[in-house]
């Protein structure tokens, strides 16, 4: 397995060995000592996978404390802008951001941990997403921040026009109006 590490701290692109012939291709997904080694010491408790189609945009979402969670991320079928916001209250990079396109061609996976927000835009015809969580769903912990925010900068390579969001993540508040997780809690 590749690690790449990025401009932030704790924010890691992986991209596993992939065995390919003319029957197609097998890879590890998840190994607990392999990604321990490459300093992932999550316990993942929850899987989740959702199927959307071109221009949806889902986020920028994150689970307030004492139930923040960190995230292992892929695609299955088609791709994705999958973002990554720093949130976390001091971080010397607090408010930046790393987009990377996930894929089902380069099997790319990127962890996320605690302290950020997440979302991800679907650039193909759909994507089928899915991602492992180190803590359950906790509706009444769930925050979320715009999307669109002019302070964040985020280009999501789909044009306006083919936005296709949930009517919650059209009034969330902006950045500068959520409120910094402090992970050391």
């Amino acid at each position: 397995m590749n690690i790449i590490k990025t401009d932030i701290e704790g924010l890691l692109i992986l991209e596993p060995k992939v065995f390919g012939d003319c029957r197609g291709y097998f890879f590890e997904s998840w190994n607990k000592a392999r990604y321990e080694e490459a300093g992932i010491s999550c316990e993942f408790v929850q899987d989740n996978e959702s199927k959307s189609s071109f221009g949806v945009l889902r986020g920028l979402h994150w689970q307030a404390m004492p139930y923040t969670q960190a995230k292992l991320v892929r695609v299955i079928s088609g791709s994705v802008l999958d973002v990554a916001v720093d949130i976390r209250k001091g971080s010397p990079t607090y408010g930046k951001h790393v987009a990377i396109e996930l894929s089902e061609e380069n099997k790319r996976q990127f962890f996320i941990p605690m302290g950020f927000a997440h979302g991800f835009a679907v650039l193909s015809k759909e994507a089928v997403f899915a991602y492992k969580c180190d803590a359950p769903y906790s509706p009444q912990s769930e925050r979320g921040m715009r999307f669109d925010d002019p302070a964040l900068g985020i280009d999501w390579r789909v044009n306006p026009e083919h936005w296709n969001l949930s009517a919650k993540d059209q009034v969330n508040p902006f950045f500068k109006d959520i409120e910094p997780l402090d992970v050391q809690e």
